[in-house]
């Protein structure tokens, strides 16, 4: 199921961040009794609580959702995002979906539910455009009377990143941790997953895209049966493109590359060689830590990633295709 990402350590402006988790506690519900107060400088919002089916979720204000109901019986929701999305996982006949709508206002968002409305819009073509393998697929869209959602297929996977379970050390310590449990795979499995994120960004690359926000809180993993997905690409763009908001461009401080920090820098394939590099460092090796010493692969692999994420622009891979090309070169010695 999809998670939208909260972390607000990491994230300099509002994220659309979807991950799946199983759904074992969806919604750890903060009973408050409404309005809003100051606590010091922060404006703490209260809220009230709804109930669809057997699931309780916040909001700050009332809202319909009778429109869920053609959807099927909802058994999960996502409540605590940011971004001015809410998403529930529902079921229908046996079959599975993840509903992420615009238009209500969950209570970690302090901006315009209609500006949600259109960032959740816009993604629509994105995700068509990019169809592939190895991406979340989207089943159908559809506006509301004030809103509008988006339909996907359910992936029985869990996020890598799951700040929400396990925030802080807890991602690299807790051995339940989807995180740390993938650390722990067989380096033959984690590779597997580093060539499925470059066939999919090289065919974004071929559809001239560039990638915005990637990280390994867009990797989803089904431990089961060892199957990957990638998720949330809402904010991949056509190329070419430049950082129009500076320092806090999309993005997490472990995969940005210097020039997301920089407002007018271009955002390019060169881009995308640092991010996929410093993801493929987290995978199979120590994360922000690139030494060698942390490198759980071979030198020759280590020296293509470490290329991949030279703070100079020029001293990179021009291309994610030549990244990817110089990987499997690299791999096959």
């Amino acid at each position: 199921m999809f998670y939208e990402n909260n972390d607000n350590e990491e994230w300099g402006a509002i994220h659309l961040r979807e991950a799946y988790q199983a759904p074992v506690n969806c919604v750890v519900p903060i009973y408050n009794l409404g309005g809003s107060y100051t606590l010091g400088n922060i404006k703490q919002i209260n809220s009230i609580m709804k109930k669809i089916d057997k699931v309780e979720f916040e909001l700050q204000e009332e809202h319909n959702f009778n429109w869920l109901k053609q959807f099927g019986t909802v058994f999960c929701v996502f409540d605590q995002q940011d971004s001015g999305n809410i998403s529930f996982g529902v079921e229908k006949e046996g079959q599975k979906y993840f509903v992420k709508y615009a238009g209500a206002k969950p209570v970690d968002f302090t901006g315009n539910p209609d500006d949600a409305i259109e960032r959740l819009k816009r993604a629509i073509p994105v995700y068509q455009s990019l169809e592939h393998p190895y991406l979340i697929k989207l089943v159908d869209y559809i506006s509301i009377e004030k809103g509008y959602a988006i339909i996907f297929q359910w992936f029985e996977g869990e996020c890598l990143h799951a700040h929400w379970l396990f925030g802080g050390a807890a991602k690299y310590t807790n051995t339940e941790s989807p995180f740390y449990r993938f650390k722990n795979l067989k380096i033959e499995k984690r590779l597997k997953v580093i060539d499925a994120i470059f066939s999919f960004h090289t065919y974004v690359e071929s559809q001239k895209y560039v990638a915005v926000d990637f990280y390994d809180g867009s990797i989803l993993y089904d431990f089961k049966n060892h199957e990957m997905k990638i998720c949330d690409i809402d904010f991949y763009r056509k190329a070419p493109s430049v950082n129009e908001i500076g320092e806090e461009f999309w993005g997490s401080k472990r995969t940005k590359s210097p020039e997301e920090y920089k407002i007018g820098a271009p955002i390019d394939s060169i881009t995308n060689v640092y991010n996929i590099g410093a993801v493929v460092f987290g995978l199979i090796g120590g994360e922000m830590d690139r030494s060698f010493s942390k490198w759980e692969a071979d030198q020759e692999l280590y020296k293509v990633a470490a290329k991949a994420v030279e703070a100079n622009r020029d001293k990179r891979y021009s291309t994610i295709e030549e990244f990817y090309n110089a990987w499997n070169s690299a791999l096959n010695q």
